[in-house]
């Protein structure tokens, strides 16, 4: 049945046809590779769906796709939503992105100003901060170098300004400081109550683009929420958490093509990522489904040996991953 319902699929234009997230103005660009890990998921997802749907009081279930920034949930999910109404179960797909505290913009400065303050605290607390190297530094973020690793080389008392940043960035990023899990919570349980409609947040890249539109949920088994932090530890209520596998540089070569932002591959960016990253690796343990960047389901170990054991660098400061 999977393969028929897929096989209606003839074109890239079919593809983008179907029915995708709620993520306001959201490039969406499903192809035949993203078919192809959604065929393989779709046979082992319906072994564990299928009796939650049986045993729920309201036969309901929630799913989440999850991994790094561009590494297909967006398309992956609406694929397994597509799959779930053209069998009768009745499906709908949440883009998680909606649901941070502030606007892209807004959240970006943020992380900034988190960086380079948790930056100059630890050189405070190090001894670091002298005047000379407080002029240097006010250089060096004027044109945004001073989270680049190669000025280390000419400012080697930068190396602890970097380190403490990232310490602070890690603190915030997929935290309750940058997302609002409560409101993301609440959708889930008022989804599992029962719910036959509820509100549900929209975010544009502006101010003025956040609403909300009443959903029709009565016909709704199941609520797919796609998202980098679909595996977190602050969100209740996930049944089946899937994780697509990728490394740091696989997923910064998406968003390059993807072309969601016109830093996707810079310093800071490349940080945010491999930060991500580490929540990802932390987070996986809980993954019911973990999908390879080929399509093959794989263990908790061999995502691992992928992601952690492999020998890559992490741009963000030199160093390796497995030293």
């Amino acid at each position: 049945m999977v393969d028929n319902i897929m096989d209606r699929l003839k074109s890239i234009e079919e593809l983008n046809n179907i029915p995708k997230g709620d993520m306001p103005g959201d490039k969406i660009n499903i192809n035949f590779g993203h078919v192809t890990r959604a065929k393989t998921i779709i046979p082992v997802l319906m072994k564990l769906i299928n009796p939650l749907i049986e045993n729920h009081t309201y036969n309901r279930v929630v799913v989440s796709v999850c991994g790094g920034s561009g590494t297909g949930k967006s398309e992956i999910a609406s694929l397994l939503s597509y799959y779930f109404n053209q069998t009768g179960i009745g499906s709908y797909t949440l883009s998680g992105d909606n649901y941070p505290h502030r606007i892209p913009k807004y959240n970006d400065a943020e992380r900034l100003r988190i960086f380079r303050q948790s930056g100059i605290k630890g050189l405070i607390a190090h001894g670091q901060y002298l005047q000379e190297r407080s002029k240097n530094l006010y250089t060096l973020q004027s044109n945004n170098e001073d989270f680049d690793p190669k000025m280390i080389k000419i400012y080697p008392w930068l190396s602890i300004y970097q380190s403490e940043g990232r310490r602070g960035l890690r603190h915030y990023l997929g935290t309750p400081s940058e997302i609002n899990f409560s409101e993301l919570n609440e959708i889930i349980s008022k989804f599992k109550n029962g719910a036959d409609q509820i509100f549900l947040k929209r975010m544009g890249r502006k101010e003025e683009d956040i609403w909300y539109e009443a959903v029709d949920f009565k016909d709704i088994k199941v609520l797919v929420i796609e998202w980098t932090h679909g595996n977190s530890y602050y969100l209740k209520g996930v049944d089946i958490p899937i994780l697509l596998s990728s490394t740091p540089q696989e997923t910064l070569e998406f968003r390059k093509l993807r072309n969601r932002d016109s830093g996707a591959d810079s310093p800071f960016t490349t940080m945010v990522l491999n930060i991500e990253q580490e929540l990802l690796i932390t987070q996986a343990p809980q993954a019911k489904i973990i999908v390879s960047l080929s399509g093959e389901i794989i263990s908790y170990k061999e995502f691992l040996n992928t992601v952690v054991l492999g020998s890559y660098t992490n741009e963000a400061d030199g160093r390796e991953i497995n030293d």
